[in-house]
């Protein structure tokens, strides 16, 4: 009786293929990369970066589950306590960076939570499927780079360039919508 559930998990990890395994670890990967972009210095370089870890496999491990949004917390509550707490300045490309990395977490989860972990997946899938996913973190940083850049050309003008901005993303979002309909 007490054989029977251990047998069966075993029986799972027998037929886990590389496919899942390796969105699995890209999701850790990601999780972890926007944990230590996010929190304060002190607290990555402490004995506290053992449980960024820890946190960061909780959605490799069941990416069907809450853990994925309880990083996307953290991470934004880590900014939070880095930029407000700790007082570190807030610089365009680490905040990229945890926004690139944010959007990828998501993204492998939600491949990770459909795939099962015997699912026969072709390497050119997980190839597509990345590249697509790293082409939107490039189509939104370029702008945010040429907006900042914008601003910084015009002495200042941040708030122009936070007006540009929010164009841009109503004007994705429209276009988006607009696309949805046609079809």
């Amino acid at each position: 009786m007490m054989l029977d559930p251990l047998r069966r998990f075993w029986d799972a990890v027998g037929r886990v293929t590389p496919g899942p395994m390796l969105v699995r670890a890209g999701i850790f990967v990601t999780a972890l990369g926007a944990l230590l972009t996010a929190y304060p210095t002190v607290v990555v370089t402490g004995r506290l970066v053992a449980a960024l870890v820890l946190l960061a496999a909780a959605p490799a491990v069941a990416p069907r589950g809450r853990a994925t949004t309880l990083v996307v917390l953290a991470a934004v509550c880590g900014w939070l306590l880095a930029t407000m707490g700790f007082q570190e300045p807030v610089t365009l490309f680490r905040l990229l960076g945890l926004a690139g990395l944010l959007y990828l977490l998501h993204s492998l989860a939600a491949l990770g939570a459909a795939l099962p972990l015997d699912a026969v997946v072709a390497p050119e899938v997980l190839a597509r499927w990345i590249s697509r996913a790293m082409l939107v973190v490039a189509a939104s940083a370029v702008p945010a780079l040429v907006a900042v850049a914008a601003a910084d050309a015009l002495h200042g003008a941040f708030l122009l360039a936070s007006l540009v901005g929010l164009v841009i993303a109503v004007g994705v979002a429209a276009l988006l919508t607009h696309l949805l309909r046609r079809e």
